[in-house]
């Protein structure tokens, strides 16, 4: 036998000393896979154990309006929404602090003067504090309608359905005092019965009728955003029964509620420095939102703000209702990837330059109803007046809505920044219309402003105005008889 041939039997017959080793890889690789499929196998039956315990929870009535008789069945939920007590969390620009915004920002007094947020103008505290703080604001009175208890609590649900929307709006607002004592809880979102998201509140379901759309169609992603909706939008009282109405008709847009209200003729109240028919825009978060990137890729409001948390083998959506800014690892981090510091500092930069546009926004348009003001000293009639006050309830219809929409901007900057340069642009043309209206009655020198630098020096200005004592507007040149208030 050749050499050849005998190297070649030996190399045939000699077994490779990694076959050996490739079997117990094989065995190991097997034994490991089965470990982890025993896991996941013992998590399946450990969740449908779970939901199984919760398809047998107690009956929770249909018409529960106590949320702490649901936590038998949902506890981590439940211990979660009770953490909205606390009024100590504070952001840059939200958090549950109480801040007073007349007293940040004075100029809010002399844009709201003669109604009822020139009085009193705080940031909203936790869903618990519902009932406490609407029942001690100064903005409520005799005359204030039960419209405004719509938001506040799940006993709206049942007197809605044992009333009917109608005549429950026809009621007055200390009337149902003692009927409305629980703040916002489970009722106003869930079904008892199924626990599925669902529409409490008419002016929604109708709102979207008005646009041609079936909110019952609604994804739960959407409904996610939707039963928020309900309350954190724009709205106003409809005709003399004070008919809850969204002003969606014609869009969610700034310029389309403008073009709904003037159609409609309607104002809140007449502005006691300019004369002018205003509109107070309320807290249009969902319409802000509704144009941002997060809505466009499909995050919903309880993303952010209501995130999933896990404890044990427990998923859950956290009830604590908060500023992102405030949970950052379980909302914000969970799509983006940089560091909790990062997020914050680029949220933060966000909403400062939104506040310096409204800034800019805020002190051109209280400029403005000053000149209205010193136009009417210098014995401008209203039908002169028509143009300068339909543009500075323009104006300050953006501007409201941008700085009454919690976030300070961040649900959609751009659109909010475009917002509040239409607002400074309208306001500006307002002032050059007032200049020619000044010279026309031989008033050519600059105004004397007022100080309304801080809250008190601010209402002071206001109550002179509304008691039909306001200060000189115009300035020394002008004639004696220009000076006289009409």
């Amino acid at each position: 036998m050749s050499i050849r041939n005998r190297n070649r039997n030996k190399n045939r017959t000699t077994p490779q000393p990694s076959a050996a080793w490739r079997g117990w890889l094989l065995f190991g690789a097997a034994l490991i896979a089965t470990f982890l499929l025993g896991l996941l196998a013992a998590s399946i039956l450990q969740r449908r154990a779970e939901s199984r315990a919760v398809a047998t929870g107690k009956p929770i009535a249909p018409m529960e309006t106590d949320s702490s008789r649901w936590a038998v069945n949902w506890p981590r939920e439940y211990d979660s929404y009770r953490q909205t007590e606390d009024s100590s969390t504070k952001t840059m620009y939200g958090g549950s602090d109480p801040r007073d915004y007349l007293a940040e920002t004075p100029a809010n007094v002399i844009l709201f003067a003669g109604y009822g947020f020139a009085k009193e103008y705080r940031q909203a505290r936790g869903h618990l504090h519902a009932i406490e703080d609407v029942t001690r604001t100064e903005r409520v009175g005799p005359t204030t309608p039960a419209t405004c208890w719509t938001c506040k609590g799940p006993d709206v649900v049942r007197l809605m359905a044992d009333l009917g929307p109608e005549d429950f709006y026809r009621q007055t607002f200390d009337s149902l005092k003692g009927q409305i004592t629980h703040p916002v809880g489970c009722l106003d979102c869930h079904d008892p019965k199924t626990m599925q998201l669902r529409i409490t509140r008419p002016v929604i379901r109708e709102a979207f009728e008005q646009q041609g759309r079936d909110i019952d169609k609604a994804t739960h992603q959407q409904m996610r955003s939707l039963v928020c909706a309900q309350c954190h939008v724009e709205y106003y009282f409809k005709g003399k029964g004070d008919y809850l109405t969204f002003p969606w008709k014609r869009g969610m847009t700034p310029e389309s509620m403008e073009a709904y209200y003037d159609k409609r003729d309607f104002s809140d109240w007449t502005h006691a420095i300019s004369g002018a028919p205003m509109v107070k825009m309320q807290h249009p978060d969902y319409e802000v939102y509704h144009t941002g990137i997060h809505a466009y890729r499909d995050v919903a409001c309880a993303d952010c703000h209501m995130p999933y948390k896990t404890e044990g083998g427990s998923k859950f959506t956290d009830h604590h209702v908060r500023s992102p800014l405030l949970n950052i690892a379980n909302s914000c981090a969970v799509c983006h990837r940089w560091s909790e510091e990062d997020i914050h500092a680029r949220v933060e930069t966000i909403q400062d330059k939104v506040r310096e546009g409204r800034g800019r926004a805020e002190k051109v348009l209280a400029k403005a109803h000053f000149d209205i003001a010193a136009a009417r000293q210098a014995g401008a009639g209203d039908d002169e007046l028509v143009e300068v006050r339909r543009l500075v309830r323009g104006a300050q219809l953006r501007l409201d809505y941008v700085a009454a929409s919690n976030g300070m901007g961040f649900h959609s900057p751009e659109e909010c920044m475009r917002i509040l340069a239409a607002a400074v642009e309208m306001a500006g043309r307002c002032r050059v219309e007032c200049a020619r209206i000044l010279a026309r009655h031989g008033v050519t020198e600059p105004i004397p402003y007022p100080d309304y630098r801080t809250k008190k020096t601010a209402q002071a200005l206001m109550r002179a105005f509304a008691e039909g004592n306001p200060p000189n507007l115009l300035p020394a040149v002008a004639g004696p008889a220009q000076r006289d208030t009409p």
